[in-house]
């Protein structure tokens, strides 16, 4: 039991339950005191936001750029554009699906909720599109220069954000979800749309299999190989990432996985299987792209407009090359986005949390499986451009 509430999802699963109960049974002086609590959580979050930005692509960048041959490359490009077009696949079944569902979104008959004791503001040291700027621009010049001491400094900026976020976002995390489903509980809202965050999970899982069928007939089609010759040997790495909720955890499953394969070349194993573990998020993004319009329609009444999902999309793959090393994943890195783009405020940006969390394991094994796609589809590029198989483990 104490090992089962140490995990982010049942921690925020309890958080969301309690948060429930104590806005349908709180009078209105309570409610202030949770909603205040609530602004200041929110406050502490949203300043922690453009920190991560930085701690984590900055240092992505230079570490990339540092191993930098023609098959990282190639992988670099595998990963962002699976990540962009399962993210895009994800906007259009949500403009398709979406609207049909049984989503209410008017605020008739809903309970006023009461004012905050005391607003505290604690502003961002800058917007989170200028950290994203920031961070490319500092990664990227730091290796052009082989700023050695900037690099080194990222390096450990990153593990000050690390800190930072294990020890104060992720520990508030099931207090500031608490504190807004008990306003939404109050208001009366939550009753009503709960189901339907259940029927959008349903949906999410479905997309995961669709996007990882894409991914092997595609690679099978390349490589000239049958996919199904890597995907028969993914079911321990499959269900290790329901259980782990972690690509890092998984990682020595799925390299065993890849090696017992007959059609990838092991050297392209042993270099794709542990960078695509880190850079390699299609899951993830799917689910949070069709999150992201069903939480808006939920609650701002309207779907994102196109413009603006186009936008996301796009730079939710530059952030989640750097989200495998946060806590949380990829919603948590890119936390900044569904602020500035959507413009989502806190209520929205605690839903997103929330069911993310609950089906994260999920989006953590379509990641770890859709990785083995993206090695065959190494394989069969270093077979056709006639790339020599390096020894042992000497992939770069």
């Amino acid at each position: 039991m104490k090992k089962l509430l140490g995990s982010l999802p049942a921690r925020l699963l309890l958080g969301v339950v309690v948060g429930i109960a104590a806005g349908l049974l709180a009078n209105e002086a309570v409610m202030q005191v949770i909603l205040t609590v609530k602004n200041l959580l929110s406050a502490l979050v949203m300043f922690c936001v453009p920190l991560i930005v930085i701690g984590f692509i900055a240092p992505s960048i230079t570490k990339m750029k540092s191993n930098a041959s023609r098959m990282l490359a190639v992988a670099l490009l595998l990963a962002y554009v699976s990540s962009i077009c399962a993210a895009f696949l994800s906007m259009l079944a949500g403009y398709a699906i979406i609207p049909h569902l049984s989503i209410q979104t008017a605020v008739d008959e809903l309970r006023e909720l009461p004012k905050i004791l005391f607003n505290l503001e604690i502003a961002p040291l800058m917007s989170v599109m200028s950290a994203l700027v920031f961070s490319v621009l500092v990664g990227l010049a730091a290796t052009w220069t082989e700023a050695r001491t900037i690099t080194k400094v990222l390096e450990e900026f990153q593990n000050v954000v690390l800190a930072v976020v294990s020890r104060v976002v992720i520990p508030v995390l099931p207090f500031f979800i608490g504190c807004t489903f008990s306003g939404l509980a109050y208001e009366g809202s939550i009753t009503k749309q709960l189901p339907v965050f259940l029927v959008v999970i349903l949906i999410v899982i479905a997309g995961h299999y669709i996007w990882m069928a894409v991914l092997y007939g595609v690679a099978g089609v390349y490589s000239g190989e049958n996919p199904l010759e890597v995907l028969r040997h993914y079911g321990p790495a499959y269900l290790t990432a329901i259980g782990t909720m972690s690509s890092a955890a998984t990682l020595a499953v799925a390299l065993k996985c890849a090696k017992r394969s007959k059609v990838l070349r092991r050297d392209m194993a042993e270099f794709g299987i542990p960078l695509f573990a880190n850079i390699h998020l299609c899951g993830s993004v799917l689910t949070e792209v069709f999150f992201v319009m069903t939480v808006s329609k939920i609650l701002y009444g309207a779907l994102p407009s196109l413009g603006s999902m186009v936008l996301f999309c796009l730079l939710l793959g530059v952030f989640a090359i750097g989200a495998p090393g946060v806590p949380g994943g990829t919603v948590m890195a890119s936390l900044g986005l569904i602020v500035s783009v959507l413009g989502f405020d806190d209520t929205g940006t605690a839903l997103m949390l929330t069911i993310f969390a609950l089906q994260d394991s999920f989006g953590t094994a379509c990641n770890v499986t859709g990785d083995g796609a993206l090695t065959l589809i190494l394989t069969g590029y270093a077979e056709k451009h006639q790339i020599e198989m390096a020894p042992d483990s000497q992939i770069l």
